[in-house]
């Protein structure tokens, strides 16, 4: 740079750092004066930094979304999962079982059968005792069967109240080795059954894994292929409980191969009881995460799908569970259950209100996580014919579910996603959620005006925009959600940059739903990302045409001074008709030519 040019970016500098009165017009001006290298270096005192690079604001791999525990409350709803553990029964399961002494009570008064006979209250007072005789039978060597079923009957009366049972009094009263070792007497049956019952309610507390550390499971799963129905259910009902606890204790009872005899109580069950109870425990040995390995549950589809094909609503519901537990995972997890042929009859199940509902939706939203090829295998089962019904659910989680299910075929091959845009209006519909339901569903429905937007083709889009996409899109950009405002920003570009080629004025349609004036607002956003992109889209959507602003703003040399502004004759007449400036700095000519 020559001499007078170092002299004139100097002078520039001096200006803007001292005259703090000159209007915002007149630095605008200076900017973009022609002097390219001038303009480089006032830029670097005034501009904002974060105008540097712009990236997109979601990776395509996020398109198609698994769900996640820590990230999706659906998961966490009590109320249609059921809860991981059952508290034991509060009477004997047959005719067989029933005495006077059978029937446990959780009051502090005795109970009056027909006989008259007063029932033995069992409290914590009574452990000492029931301790005393365990060791006199330990000592002696007779194994007294009545004698040893009371005392099993005891310690399960005691651990039988509702709130609080005193678990801990039992356990360190040393109790618990000799409950285990009464589950090896297999020519007692009496005295297994209400050992695992004792072993049951200890299970049902915090305190599970003690039984499992101290060598239960391992009888416990020989006993679900006793000779007695009630003791294989009994046990089915510990081991459930145990597997229910943590995926920890759950691979400790699928490492001892409790699976396959479990499987055979619900392919050949003596009861209802039986059946139902197995199939509930089924539920928990393929729950939680990490996932149980392929191999360890595979066997059990093939179960399940019978037990879909019966007519026990409630071992169909937590068949369902097991299932949505197994298939939220791998692709290999997915094609497990696709090859059993389960997909007519979870699409079945989604036609009608039942208590099957939900979980239902769980496995099929699952399904469509998975590769394009397992998402059309749910299509060809005529799925998107009950997304209708589905969608006008009067429960906000099945909505929701719904276009979470919607969100990941429309995250697949063009076909797919133009299977979504032709069916029965759904996506005005979906548009619609997207814009006025509660925020749980819009979240879900967003994702899928955006998964057509950013994956669709052109004509895809201009259909997505006809069923209202642009006024989904702009309506959540003024929430609270970095993430989301991400993907709906994404989403805007698309059709922006597609409404450019086709020739479609979209960006009056963002206008017109103040859908320009939230992108300016979001220049504000602490979230560089969303600036960017908010910037960019305004910049190449809604910005002047190119030459528009740069006529007569360079600084012309008028003698000895530098002129800034346009003639008097254009602020008269463009200008000041929508800019007037009575009230602010007139313009003026500077003399840097004395500095």
């Amino acid at each position: 740079m020559n001499n007078r040019g170092e002299r004139y970016v100097l002078c520039c500098c001096s200006v803007i750092l001292t005259l703090n009165s000159l209007s915002s017009y007149i630095i605008y001006l200076f900017f973009r004066c022609s002097h390219s290298s001038t303009a480089q270096l006032l830029a670097h005192f005034v501009s904002d930094d974060r105008r540097s690079q712009f990236k997109k604001g979601i990776d395509a791999d996020e398109s198609r979304r698994r769900r996640t525990e820590t990230t999706i409350s659906l998961r966490k709803s009590k109320k249609d999962e059921g809860i991981a553990k059952r508290r034991a029964r509060v009477v004997a399961p047959t005719m067989m079982m029933m005495t006077a002494d059978d029937v446990p009570s959780s009051s502090s008064a005795p109970v009056v059968h027909g006989d008259s006979k007063l029932e033995k209250v069992y409290t914590t007072r009574d452990i000492p005792s029931l301790m005393q005789q365990l060791h006199e039978i330990q000592q002696s060597g007779v194994m007294d069967g009545d004698r040893l079923r009371n005392i099993a009957q005891g310690f399960r009366k005691i651990m039988s109240v509702e709130d609080n049972p005193p678990v801990r009094d039992v356990l360190n009263s040393g109790a618990l080795p000799f409950l285990i070792q009464m589950l090896s007497l297999t020519d007692k049956p009496l005295v297994q059954f209400e050992a695992a019952w004792a072993l049951t309610n200890i299970a049902s507390t915090d305190k599970t894994a003690t039984i499992v550390h101290a060598g239960a499971v391992p009888p416990l799963v020989q006993l679900l292929a006793s000779a007695s129905a009630d003791v294989r259910e009994q046990s089915a009902w510990c081991l459930g409980n145990i597997a229910g606890d943590s995926t920890a204790l759950r691979d400790v009872v699928l490492a001892s191969n409790a699976m396959q005899p479990l499987i055979l109580n619900i392919m050949k069950p003596e009861s209802t009881s039986l059946f139902t109870n197995c199939v509930w425990a089924l539920s928990n040995f393929c729950r939680g995460k990490p996932q149980p390995a392929i191999s360890q549950v595979q066997s059990a589809i093939l179960a399940i799908v019978n037990i879909l094909k019966g007519d026990n609503e409630d071992a169909k519901v937590d068949a369902l569970w097991a299932l949505s537990y197994i298939s939220d995972g791998k692709e290999e997890h997915i094609d497990a259950v696709l090859e059993c042929d389960v997909a007519p009859l979870l699409v079945e199940i989604l036609g009608k209100e039942s208590k099957m509902l939900t979980p239902a939706l769980r496995t099929v939203g699952n399904i469509v996580t998975g590769s394009d090829k397992q998402t059309q295998a749910m299509l060809n089962a005529n799925l998107l014919h009950k997304m209708q019904f589905l969608l006008n659910h009067e429960r906000r989680v099945i909505k929701k579910e719904a276009c979470w299910v919607l969100s990941n075929i429309a995250a697949g091959t063009e076909q797919q996603i133009g299977s979504v845009l032709g069916k029965y209006g759904c996506m005005a519909q979906v548009a619609e959620m997207a814009e006025h339901a509660t925020w749980e569903v819009r979240k879900e429905a967003i994702w899928v005006v955006s998964n057509i937007a950013t994956g669709g083709n052109k004509f895809h889009i201009q259909s997505v925009v006809e069923c209202g996409a642009i006024d989904a899109l702009c309506s959540v950009m003024d929430i609270n959600d970095t993430k989301m405002l991400l993907v709906a920003l994404d989403a805007l570009e698309c059709i922006l940059r597609v409404g450019q080629d086709l020739g479609k004025d979209y960006c009056s349609f963002v206008d017109e739903c103040d859908g320009l004036e939230k992108l300016e607002l979001l220049q504000e956003h602490q979230s560089d990302d969303v600036y960017k992109k908010a910037v960019e889209i305004i910049e190449t959507y809604f910005g002047c045409e190119d030459g528009a602003e740069d006529e007569n703003l360079a600084p012309a040399l008028n003698g000895n001074t530098y002129a800034f502004g346009i003639s008097h004759k254009q602020v008269d007449e463009s200008f000041e008709e929508e800019c007037p400036a009575s009230g602010s700095q007139p313009f003026a000519i500077y003399n840097f030519a004395a500095v």
